[in-house]
């Protein structure tokens, strides 16, 4: 049975207000794109996708998979217009049994992560990792505060998400036949729920798996990665 992840590093961090893309910024004289390389090498994944800008596919290819010998890499393609065209393009790539989904910018991955949601896969055919929201979560009534909402019934959704590879190339195919852009559809999940009758099972993830958004993000990534070295 293969596996093979798709890493996305496609996007343009603008909310990162940086003058490098945040897949690209530096931690420790390495980009962060790295990272996210360096654990899924690591793991039981057979092969790795990267899905970059197209200007950007030189720059990942010698400088990143070729500098740090990730062998597992067999394809740099390029990104589309919105996150689900970049997945799009990266599934095409994709020929195996387990397709993991992921975002470059969460750098902090772990191996053991990884390779529970391949092994959970296997069984359920569609996983996410999720967390549990550690503060108070309230619905905003315009500047005010609204309905405080029961954590018990929250989580947070975290990347890589996993699937059979038959069941997400055909949530896609059927995506692209209907009105997608006005479907509100932020993540793989979503459009697995929406076009096949697979229900996603959640599983544990990771409170250091954080996605770096802002730059203040960086600074809690750096002192995940000081502790690991320590």
């Amino acid at each position: 049975m293969k596996s093979i992840a798709i890493i996305l590093a496609a996007g343009s961090g603008k909310r990162f207000n940086a003058e490098k893309k945040k897949q690209f910024v530096e931690l420790f004289d390495k980009p962060l794109l790295y990272y996210s390389l360096k654990a899924f090498s690591e793991s039981k994944a057979d092969e790795i996708i990267v899905v970059t800008s197209k200007d950007d596919i030189d720059f990942v290819r010698e400088d990143i998979v070729k500098k740090y010998g990730f062998s597992k890499v067999i394809s740099i393609v390029a990104g589309g217009a919105e996150r689900y065209d970049s997945v799009y393009n990266g599934l095409e790539k994709a020929k195996g049994d387990i397709c993991m989904i992921h975002d470059s910018a969460r750098a902090m991955i772990s191996v053991e992560i990884i390779n529970r949601c391949i092994e959970e896969t296997f069984k359920y055919g569609a996983v996410v990792p999720v967390v549990a929201p550690k503060d108070t979560i309230r619905v905003r009534d315009g500047g005010f505060g609204g309905e405080t909402i029961d954590r018990n019934t929250l989580c947070i959704i975290q990347t890589p998400q996993c699937f059979n590879v038959a069941l997400i190339k055909s949530a896609f195919e059927k995506l692209y036949k209907t009105d997608y852009k006005n479907l509100g559809i932020t993540d793989d999940a979503m459009v697995v729920e929406k076009f096949t009758d697979t229900k996603v099972r959640l599983i544990e993830g990771d409170y250091k798996n954080i996605k770096v958004t802002t730059p203040e993000d960086i600074v809690i990534a750096k002192a995940f990665l000081d502790a690991e070295n320590c």
